[in-house]
């Protein structure tokens, strides 16, 4: 199992202030000879249009060297956890968790903003210093 995110707490704590229940710190995914872990699984315990709603959260800094490798990390596991998460829990939403700066720079980069579009990356993005949720696209 890989270590946190330094986002990690944050964006938990974000989630709970959003009104989700925090299930699973990692979410474990099993499907034959394969185990990973996406960071977090939640589910909606307010609003009755969305109860019930489950989540998995794959949380990401893009701190690292390159912010266009770090991307590359990113999109395979979201695609890895996708696609095992159809046939395990079908039920269960990927999103990609990022910082509003992440968002607000990177994310209006060309490159990722075709990789966004193209892969129809579902992100949430949080507001580190407020530990809140400021938006989910999906």
């Amino acid at each position: 199992m890989a270590a946190k995110d330094i986002i990690h707490d944050v964006v938990k704590r974000a989630l709970l202030k959003d009104g989700w229940l925090v299930t699973h710190d990692p979410l474990t995914i099993v499907y034959e000879d394969a185990t990973v872990f996406t960071d977090l699984g939640a589910e909606r315990i307010i609003a009755a249009e969305r109860s019930g709603e489950k989540i998995a959260i794959e949380i990401k800094s893009f701190v690292g060297l390159s912010a266009l490798r770090d991307l590359e990390i990113a999109i395979g596991q979201y695609v890895l956890y996708l696609y095992l998460l159809e046939i395990t829990e079908p039920d269960r939403r990927l999103y990609i968790a990022i910082g509003q700066e992440v968002f607000d720079t990177l994310f209006q980069r060309p490159s990722f903003q075709l990789m966004q579009t193209r892969l129809q990356l579902p992100l949430v993005v949080v507001d580190i210093e407020q530990e809140k949720i400021l938006k989910w696209i999906s």
